[in-house]
């Protein structure tokens, strides 16, 4: 039988308490322009190239946290992107791992990966 489910990653939710906040706070991450709107109160879609991110502050509680990473970001330039990420009020948590990666939490304390690829 074949599956009418594909196997593509549409997106990954990410739990945060203020969505608005939030929203501006991934968006200046990834440098994108903060013109979304924030679907329901409570959702937005960041607009990424590839599978997505769905900002949900309804899902948002101290279990939900992401305490390892669930997804990684790619960067071409892994040291610029440590200093960005530092820069920004990421809270580096590893240093840059065999020059290829290293972890941070964003605000609401999620876990992410930031990869050289």
């Amino acid at each position: 039988m074949i599956s009418p489910i594909l196997n593509q990653i549409g997106a990954v939710f990410i739990p945060v308490k203020d969505i608005e906040k939030s929203k501006q706070w991934y968006c200046q991450l990834l440098g994108l322009p903060l013109d979304g709107e924030v679907l329901f109160g409570h959702l937005y879609v960041v607009p990424m190239q590839g599978p997505g991110i769905v900002l949900d502050s309804k899902i948002y509680t101290a279990e939900s946290v992401l305490n390892i990473p669930s997804f990684h970001l790619n960067t071409e330039d892994i040291d610029a992107a440590y200093d960005y990420v530092k820069a920004n009020g990421g809270e580096i948590l590893t240093d840059i791992e065999h020059d290829h990666w290293f972890n941070f939490k964003d605000p609401d304390g999620n876990v992410i990966m930031v990869c050289r690829c």
